[in-house]
């Protein structure tokens, strides 16, 4: 079984490679762009293959890019142009179900490529070379740059882990150039032998994660101390934009990853706790696809309804779960994804579910059939475990994990 990990290789350019990665990133996006307004004027195309044929010539001449990155731009517009052509359909599903009144408008004008982030596919744009240093491919011809990165990822990478494409980025703020690498290694095919034990996790606001075993063990990872933080950055970049004065956006580039960041490390950090408190061991994770317009507030357009809809936007729940899934795999557990409808409102010792089981929506959950009384995030975190176990059961039985389970890692 792989897992797939992103390295990231800070790069130590000199200034004549400084200038000649940035030119190349600047002509990779105009391309972008101009594939796109050529797909959008054509029917809005998503077939890659006809996008190349039309556009790889102009591509070449145009924009100067070398072949193999002339042949990704209209392969990254092609997806991009799937994604969109997926959001519309799905939009007339739910528009004819009567689940949306709205109509999703991402293809009524051609999307606008704005990061200049690049693709490079490895042993074509890109290889590495002894001495951490890696020869990247330009406008100008190869350029050959010394990296530094976390250790066990570059260990990776000089050990022969499988390498894939890289996006060069460039952190704007500090002037700085990263290549974004992905590895593949190999890891152990799970059995329901290896995973012995059953974990679950329930997300949340007032605590970014509570865990739950079979036998009883707990742990509440609070964000009482991060949440405000990342309230307070996104309040701050709220006023700045609209402010919009120079200053104001020269305070914005200033400012701007700072509430992205925080939030990365703490779900590294929660994450990377959860693994470990939980070695070779099954770990449920609520399936929360759509959860946003499932628990949006529909009726009202007041001010507490705003805010009540701001509330499940402000935290990167999936994020979370995708570190949670990766992590797991290279610490001999697994990580799968289980029915998240009433984990919360379901009473762990009868069964009786109903929205009265939580007073107000806070913290006490009460059973209104046994009087069971237990914290709410707690309950929920063993339901998910409980589901988790009849998905591990199915699984010894059978050979196969059940269907309705979905492995994160794979």
């Amino acid at each position: 079984m792989q897992t797939v990990l992103t390295a990231k290789l800070k790069l130590n350019t000199t200034p004549e490679q400084f200038k000649a990665l940035r030119t190349t990133q600047l002509a990779y996006r105009d391309s972008l762009n101009y594939v796109s307004q050529y797909a959008f004027a054509h029917g809005k195309m998503s077939n890659a293959v006809r996008l190349q044929d039309a556009t790889y010539e102009e591509i070449r001449l145009r924009f100067h890019l070398p072949s193999q990155m002339a042949c990704s731009v209209p392969r990254q517009v092609g997806a991009s142009y799937k994604t969109l052509w997926t959001k519309v359909k799905n939009n007339a599903v739910h528009r004819k179900e009567g689940k949306t009144k709205k109509r999703y408008k991402g293809l009524d004008k051609a999307p606008k490529f704005i990061s200049p982030t690049l693709t490079y596919q490895y042993k074509k744009d890109y290889t590495f070379k002894k001495e951490q240093q890696v020869s990247i491919l330009t406008l100008e011809g190869r350029v050959i740059v010394p990296y530094t990165g976390y250790n066990k990822h570059v260990a990776l990478i000089q050990r022969g882990a499988e390498i894939g494409a890289s996006k060069l980025w460039y952190d704007k703020p500090k002037k700085q150039f990263y290549l974004l690498v992905s590895l593949a290694i190999e890891t152990a095919d799970p059995t329901p032998e290896t995973h012995k034990q059953v974990a679950g996790v329930d997300v949340g606001m007032r605590y970014l994660a509570v865990t739950a075993m079979m036998q009883g063990d707990c742990t509440f990872h609070s964000g009482k101390q991060i949440v405000p933080k990342a309230n307070h950055y996104a309040r701050l970049r709220k006023r700045l934009q609209k402010k919009g004065t120079r200053s104001a956006t020269r305070r914005l580039v200033a400012i701007s990853g700072r509430e992205r960041r925080l939030k990365q490390n703490t779900n590294h950090v929660v994450s990377k706790r959860i693994v470990l408190q939980h070695p070779q061991s099954l770990i449920g994770l609520e399936h929360l696809t759509d959860i946003r317009e499932r628990t949006k507030r529909r009726k009202g357009k007041n001010a507490k309804q705003r805010k009540a809809n701001r509330t499940f936007s402000k935290w990167s729940f999936a994020e979370l779960h995708s570190m949670i899934a990766y992590k797991a795999l290279l610490h001999r557990s697994m990580a799968i994804k289980v029915d998240a409808n009433s984990t919360s409102q379901a009473c762990p010792k009868c069964g009786h579910t109903c929205k009265e089981n939580r007073p107000n929506k806070g913290l006490l959950f009460v059973c209104q059939n046994c009087q069971y009384t237990l914290h709410a995030d707690l309950v929920g975190a063993r339901n998910i475990a409980m589901r988790t176990l009849l998905i591990r059961q199915d699984w010894i039985g059978t050979g196969l994990l059940s269907v309705r389970a979905f492995c994160v890692g794979r």
